[in-house]
C-alpha cells in the first residue's frame, strides 16, 4: 500500500438522531478499559494504522490487542479494512463526535433516580 492511499475506506454517514443511551452506554462500555482507550489515542494520532504497528506499542499479546480492537469495532468507534494479512484500523469519526455530543448533555439532562424507577 502506497503512503497516498487511504488504509481505511470512508467513513460512515453522520447519523440523522443523535446518539440514544443505549448506544452511549454501548460505546462507554467500550471505552472502559484502559488498553482501549490507549489504542483509540494512538488511532486518532495517525491517519493509518495496521494492526502490528498498535500491538507494538502495548506489552501484550497480539491476539489480545486485536480482542481489544474487535470490541471498540464492534462498538462502532473504529473500521477496519483487509490489506494483506494485515488489518488497518481507523476511527470512526462521526460516531466519535456523536459520543461526544452525548456526553456534553450529562449535566444538562435529566437522571432516573432510584426513588423514580420503582
Amino acid at each position: 500500500m502506497s503512503p497516498a492511499e487511504p488504509c481505511c475506506p470512508e467513513p460512515t454517514p453522520p447519523a440523522e438522531e443523535p446518539l440514544g443511551d443505549d448506544e452511549a452506554s454501548r460505546i462507554a462500555r467500550a471505552l472502559g478499559h484502559p488498553v482501549r482507550l490507549a489504542i483509540l489515542r494512538i488511532l486518532l494520532e495517525r491517519d493509518e494504522c495496521v494492526c502490528g504497528d498498535v500491538c507494538a506499542a502495548f506489552p501484550l499479546a497480539q491476539s489480545t490487542v486485536s480482542q481489544h480492537l474487535k470490541v471498540l469495532r464492534e462498538a462502532g468507534l473504529v473500521r477496519g479494512q483487509s490489506v494483506g494479512t494485515s488489518v488497518c484500523y481507523c476511527v470512526e469519526p462521526h460516531r466519535l463526535a456523536a459520543f461526544r455530543a452525548w456526553a456534553s448533555t450529562l449535566g444538562t439532562a435529566p437522571f432516573l433516580t432510584a426513588s423514580t424507577t420503582a
